[in-house]
């Protein structure tokens, strides 16, 4: 009662899944991955011990066939099981029990598998996969393109509710704590796919951390706009409650900057990047924290929206 794709992206090793059901929390049973080791779509009459099972499987040795295959001949349920698997190297498998309810089916490709049952029609797997291999760009998007063109081809012949869309990274995290570098789940919407793809708009500006080759050098032009700006917002240095700071408290909690510090223009003192720094955190920008003397064009942006024109 779903369909998914699973894929590796070729340049980065990133491994995702991108989901959607007419079924309550679809991210809560289907989506299965792991950094470096491999990524589980498991659904139909789901068997969700196929998530960490087939990853412990994979990160012992096993490609992505030989542990689903390990998986299916071990579950006496199999015939209404359905799953995909990707592992680190690209190699991917899909399996439709033959008890799953029509119409049912996977494909696979380099790197990518794509299944469903309740669906629409064999369009709508054909569409996840033909539209992840025809779509250039950046992996999450390409996910999103994917599940969307299997949405318009009708999805889950019942109607929609809940999308999800996991992607994996070593060190991704929030922090860089844990793996888990887009972790977004739609539970109950009339258009979920296009929730989702709201919600990664917003996972991108708060979560991801900025190219260092994309950082703007803070001159004295760019710091008399900031402190301008700051000041407009409240945020000027002497307005700050330094004893409450939670610029302060994040910094202890290990903040990662990118880029390597450089020499402050001036104008633009330590005391001005703290306040920049408290702005950022109170606005939830703390991923993008830039090393001393630059700030993400990201980060511009949103402070001259919110400061206004």
């Amino acid at each position: 009662m779903t369909f998914s794709i699973v894929a590796r992206d070729p340049v980065t090793g990133d491994l995702g899944i991108a989901v959607a059901s007419k079924f309550l929390a679809v991210g809560a049973v289907v989506p299965h991955a792991r950094a470096g080791v491999g990524a589980v779509a498991t659904q139909a009459l789901a068997n969700v011990r196929y998530g960490a099972a087939g990853l412990e499987l994979m990160q012992d040795g096993l490609d992505a066939a030989d542990a689903l295959a390990h998986l299916t001949a071990a579950d006496e349920g199999r015939d209404h099981r359905q799953a995909g698997m990707v592992d680190a190297n690209g190699r991917a498998a899909t399996y439709t029990g033959s008890g799953c309810i029509t119409w049912a089916g996977g494909r696979t490709a380099e790197g990518v598998a794509a299944q469903g049952n309740l669906l629409a029609g064999a369009g709508v797997v054909d569409s996840l996969i033909e539209t992840y291999l025809e779509t250039h760009g950046a992996f999450p998007e390409r996910l999103l393109a994917a599940l969307k063109a299997a949405d318009e081809q009708g999805g889950d012949r019942r109607g929609r509710e809940s999308a999800a869309l996991l992607i994996v990274r070593e060190g991704g995290g929030y922090g860089g704590a844990t793996d888990r570098w887009i972790d977004l789940r739609v539970d109950d919407h009339p258009d979920p796919v296009g929730e989702l793809g709201r919600l990664l708009d917003l996972n991108h500006l708060y979560l991801d951390r900025p190219d260092p080759r994309d950082l703007l050098a803070i001159d004295d032009e760019l710091a008399r706009e900031l402190r301008d700006r700051l000041t407009a917002l409240g945020y000027a240095p002497d307005k700050l409650d330094k004893a409450n700071s939670l610029a302060e408290i994040v910094e202890r909690s290990g903040l990662t900057r990118t880029g390597e510090a450089r020499e402050l223009p001036d104008g633009w003192d330590v005391s001005w990047s703290g306040a920049l720094d408290e702005w950022m955190s109170i606005e939830n920008l703390e991923e993008r924290a830039a090393a001393r003397g630059w700030i993400d064009p990201r980060v511009l942006e949103f402070l001259r929206t919110k400061a206004g024109a």
